[in-house]
């Protein structure tokens, strides 16, 4: 349960949670959470009318996206959300969702219908909530973050849309390039990465796993997530590596040089379980080729820690890899959609961010400061501390 104590006020707007269709199995969990912390909590004034609506058994509000024969469609609420602090939950990577359109019900929702269906919702509240806020994971049009040529930024138009609509806050997770909020400089934008539920979910799962530079060492894939390697490198004390992708700028494949080789750049891996960490699996060919390398060098075990699972590429090619020894585990957040088959791998472990999400929604709608939360640091040495003591005891 969330420390109450810095809860010294009660929230001015009410609580509603807008989970979209794309992330209802999230938004339920985040619901149950605070539904359950606001019963328990003791407030000697519960029964002063200030508190009408602080308790209730569930914080959802009711919510459609109907459509027409067409295709096209509308959002529609159930509900007032006047005075509201509305959160709006939405999953654009979505893929196993599907929509009628001329008949035909074969229609997979991309990431565009994702967010028209999001604005939809936003612009049904008719500017009567309180504040809205989106939290939006999988930052649409993300990867697109910066332009070398004549080419759209979606990513920064989508930004300024949702702000012009009237949103206050955006809330995502591991931004391919956080810089992109530039484009919005005087609206809320939190960047937030998954460290600390990494690091828990890979000690819960990995009982022998032993912490320190003679054996551990965190890599990075390529020079664009050095940041995160060195961060959890430094959390846990051990050494950080990287990999740099050296490629054939003379010719393009399917929009892109061809990556020619993984270069290393750090202290050996001989012997020492490896931690490959990065934003995001999508096909999984850069993650792959950086873990034959590892093994190559006589890394021990090679570990994959990233922020979400798309597994555009399928499935099997990590089958392989779990079966030759070259991959031992793949750790992804339920931030994104997750395929049924995926959660029955036995090299896979999910790691639920639906608690985490609670505690910033609660925060936030009581007007407090969520800095603390956003910093895992002392949250992840507690963590490792406890899990060395046990082991030690173990041990004895």
């Amino acid at each position: 349960m969330p420390d109450e104590s810095k809860f010294e006020t009660i929230p001015v707007g009410q609580l509603g949670i807008i989970a979209l269709k794309s992330c209802e199995e999230l938004g339920n969990k985040v619901d149950n959470y605070i539904v359950k912390w606001r019963h328990e909590r003791n407030h000697e004034h519960k029964s002063n009318i200030v508190f009408n609506g602080y308790e209730r058994d569930t914080y959802r509000i009711g919510h459609s996206c109907p459509r027409f024969g067409s295709g096209e469609a509308k959002g529609l609420l159930t509900q007032t959300v006047r005075g509201y602090d509305l959160y709006l939950l939405v999953d654009v990577g979505n893929y196993s969702l599907t929509y009628s359109l001329f008949g035909e019900k074969n229609s997979r929702m991309s990431p565009d219908d994702h967010y028209q269906d999001l604005k939809r919702i936003i612009t049904a509240a008719a500017g009567k909530a309180r504040n809205i806020t989106v939290i939006m994971p999988f930052l649409y049009e993300g990867r697109q973050h910066r332009r070398s040529s004549r080419e759209s930024l979606d990513c920064a138009v989508m930004l300024q849309e949702l702000v012009g609509l009237g949103v206050n806050n955006i809330i995502t997770f591991d931004a391919h390039d956080p810089r992109v909020q530039n484009a919005i400089p005087f609206s809320g934008f939190e960047n937030i990465r998954p460290t600390y539920q990494f690091i828990k979910a890979l000690l819960r799962s990995t009982p022998d796993l032993e912490i320190g530079k003679e054996h551990l060492m965190v890599i990075s894939p390529d020079e664009g997530a050095m940041d995160r390697a060195i961060y959890t490198a430094s959390v846990l004390g051990v050494d950080v590596g990287m990999f740099y992708k050296r490629r054939d700028y003379t010719r393009i494949v399917d929009g892109r040089n061809p990556i020619v080789a993984h270069e290393f750049l750090g202290d050996s891996v001989d012997g020492k379980d490896v931690i490959i960490i990065d934003d995001m699996i999508s096909s999984g060919e850069s993650i792959i080729d950086v873990a034959k390398e590892l093994k190559r060098r006589n890394a021990r075990r090679v570990f994959c820690m990233c922020t979400f699972g798309l597994f555009t590429g399928g499935l099997e090619r990590f089958d392989k890899c779990y079966e030759e020894g070259i991959i031992s585990k793949v750790i992804t957040t339920n931030l994104t959609y997750q395929r049924p088959d995926l959660l029955s791998r036995e090299w896979y472990v999910s790691s639920d961010m639906s608690k985490y999400i609670a505690l910033l929604i609660d925060n936030l709608n009581h007007d407090v400061s969520i800095s603390s939360i956003l910093d895992p640091t002392e949250r992840i040495r507690s963590r490792i501390e406890e899990y060395k003591q046990k082991h030690t005891i173990e041990e004895k």
